[in-house]
């Protein structure tokens, strides 16, 4: 099977105890679903994962997976990512989008302009934002919102972004030779001595 017909939808972080449960990020709206769809693989496939039992845990699930009895095995599975074959989960609703088929995805502009392609998806706890990497130049984050993000095309393959005004926008000069704010401003028209 292919990596990309695999979806993540976890990854384990530390061991929780000395019985072998693990901390465990999951990656979709209902953390409890993460036992609904059968065993968890790595992204090669070689390894698989079934849970025995899982509980909340703030914004994690305290996990115990079949095999897994101390701490020192479950220490073993730190920053294992855990992945689910595609066709066990159910089709997305019309708003809704796995990461997986939005990564990679060309963006483009309304003038047909190439922003980059999707990196990453991420939400640093005020939404979600698309992290677009332009070929040859930094990497931006775009709101995963209807506003800036009107179209999203899967059978043809892109993306239909309508940036927020001032986002490439040119920020504030830095500060040169070691000189801070209203330093900086005042000497930067002063040629150097």
């Amino acid at each position: 099977m292919a990596s990309s017909d695999r979806v993540l939808m976890a990854e384990i972080g530390a061991a929780h105890g000395i019985r072998g449960e693990v901390r465990v990020k999951p990656h979709g709206d209902d953390p409890m679903a993460l036992a609904d769809y059968g065993p968890l693989e790595t992204e090669d496939g070689s390894r698989s994962f079934e849970i025995l039992s899982l509980r909340p845990q703030k914004h994690m699930l305290i996990v115990r997976f079949k095999g897994v009895n101390d701490r020192n095995a479950a220490e073993a599975l730190t920053r294992t990512k855990l992945y689910v074959a595609r066709e066990r989960l159910p089709e997305p609703d019309e708003d809704d989008f796995y990461h997986a088929d939005l990564i990679g995805l060309p963006v483009y502009d309304e003038s047909g302009e190439l922003l980059g392609k999707v990196a990453t998806i991420a939400n640093f706890g005020a939404g979600d934002l698309l992290e677009i990497r332009p070929i040859g130049a930094t990497s931006f984050f775009l709101p995963f919102t209807r506003e800036a993000v009107p179209e999203i095309d899967l059978a043809n393959g892109r993306i239909l972004a309508v940036p927020p005004e001032g986002l490439f926008a040119p920020g504030e000069p830095e500060p040169q030779d070691g000189m801070q704010g209203d330093e900086a401003a005042d000497d930067a028209g002063t040629p150097a001595s």
